[in-house]
């Protein structure tokens, strides 16, 4: 593969401002990160530690395989959304390295609402499942959770994709060999007993660990019996008499020792493609990035000198270079693994189409995964461009992405407006996992463009009214936009 040229400079006065303005970015997301890490607070967290139990990163921590990697997926999940912002959404998924395998973990964070479901939640749960099956990988559950929210039990509750369809995910994961196995650490209370009951294997914590379908004061209220937590539903009931677990741990830490276990019988191996060779760094610093990516969305820069700080020695084989070229399309290597790489270079024309659905099917027929980087402000528009057919230009392109059937990758560098979403492998075309940089922007067009759609649509309207509409009028109009 021919090594990429680079032709940045340091030294400029727009790389300076480019990487200044990220690094700023940058740090606001490691600080709001930072923040939904703390969970429920100190308060809660010293309720949490009184009781004998181990906060949930503490637990994900002793789970995985010492200085092995996690990736955390979806950690600012709830932000911004709820008046009392659930920290990352009261639960903790990420893919992890335990006894040697690699497994998705998905634990509730009893700190936070005592680590009842939110719609957020149940669809970050539901994600992660998505996940585990598309890339066969066993899931673990730690579970501390008292179940649906019930002031949003409407928005949980009844639909598809809601709380049952957890369990829906539980059994046909099972039933295609990908290992569900739950450690009761906490409450699992309602629905949510069903995740243990669910799991191939199960182990619950003495004194702490419950697992019932209705709690003590449901139990009471629906028949009078007065019964304790613990003779309902803890760790003798369920290993002695009812069999719903498989192991009684003597406390947090030993319930995790015991989830290892577990993990290094699964008789799994993995397989990885005759074609990898040893990773390499990149000829030129990853970090130059900051100062490549352009500070203002608008601004157009050679995508080639991002890919060629990412990719194994800087080296990629491009594909139809002198065709379609608002669309970089090539092989590289990526931590030695073989992929092809679609990039945008600007809009995308009928050209830019037409060749990357040329590339998408090559990579299909050759099963090369497929990463996707995504800067797309749409596919042009214009009388000029739709008499020569760009809707169907664009729709092939949108064929091919969403029948490609090797492992797609999206990370959005920065806009991802309108169908150019679609074409480039949006969260719609079910991209296997998707990144956004901190300066990404997703939305239906432009700010400028909406701005300009809803004003010529008042004006239009106020036309019609025999009037033109007031400098103010117009402002309340682009202001919020």
């Amino acid at each position: 593969m021919d090594v990429l040229n680079t032709s940045i400079r340091a030294d400029t006065s727009e790389f300076r401002l480019n990487a200044d303005r990220m690094e700023r970015l940058v740090a606001e997301l490691k600080t709001r990160v930072a923040t939904a890490r703390e969970g429920g607070g100190a308060r809660y967290l010293e309720r949490h530690r009184s009781q004998g139990k181990l906060p949930v990163r503490e637990r994900i921590d002793r789970l995985l395989d010492p200085q092995s990697p996690f990736l955390e997926l979806s950690p600012l999940a709830a932000f911004g959304m709820y008046d009392d912002a659930p920290a990352a959404a009261g639960l903790v998924t990420g893919i992890g390295r335990v006894s040697g395998r690699e497994v998705m973990i998905v634990a509730n964070d009893a700190t936070v609402k005592g680590g009842t479901y939110y719609p957020v939640t149940v669809k970050k749960h539901l994600r992660a499942q998505q996940i585990a099956l598309e890339n066969r990988l066993p899931c673990v559950y730690l579970v501390d959770s008292g179940g649906a929210f019930l002031p949003l039990q409407a928005e949980v509750f009844p639909d598809r994709d809601h709380f049952g369809r957890i369990f829906f995910n539980q059994a046909r994961m099972s039933a295609e060999a990908i290992a569900q196995i739950a450690v009761v650490m906490g409450s699992c209370t309602a629905g949510g007993a069903y995740v243990p009951a669910m799991s191939d294997e199960t182990i619950i914590v003495r004194g702490t660990g419950t697992i019932f379908l209705g709690g003590p004061p449901l139990v009471k209220a629906a028949t009078g019996e007065e019964v304790t937590a613990e003779d309902l539903g803890g760790a003798d009931v369920h290993t002695r008499l009812s069999g719903v677990a498989d192991y009684m741990a003597d406390d947090d830490a030993h319930a995790l020792t015991l989830a290892r276990t577990i993990v290094s019988t699964l008789n799994t191996s993995k397989h990885p493609p005759a074609d990898v060779t040893s990773p390499e760094y990149p000829r030129y610093d990853p970090r130059e990035i900051y100062g490549v990516v352009s500070a203002d969305l608008r601004k157009t820069y050679d995508v080639r000198e991002v890919i060629a700080r990412m990719v194994d020695g800087s080296r990629f084989d491009e594909f139809k270079q002198r065709y379609g070229q608002t669309l970089v399309t090539g092989f590289a290597r990526l931590h030695g693994y073989l992929v092809g790489i679609i990039a945008n270079n600007g809009v995308l024309f009928s050209e830019s189409a037409l060749k990357a659905t040329h590339f998408i099917e090559l990579c299909n027929l050759r099963a090369v995964p497929l990463i996707f980087l995504q800067n797309i402000t749409g596919f042009m528009v214009g009388k000029q461009y739709e008499r020569g057919g760009i809707a169907k230009d664009g729709a092939k392109m949108v064929h091919a992405v969403a029948n490609s059937t090797v492992p797609k990758f999206t990370v959005i560098i920065g806009g991802s407006f309108g169908a150019g979403n679609y074409g480039m492998c949006g969260r719609a075309y079910e991209p296997r996992l998707l990144w956004m940089w901190p300066n990404a922007r997703i939305s239906v067009m432009g700010a400028e463009q909406a701005a300009g759609v809803l004003t010529t649509v008042k004006r239009d309207q106020l036309a019609r009214e025999g009037r033109a509409p007031t400098a103010e009028e117009e402002a309340a109009i682009r202001d919020p936009i």
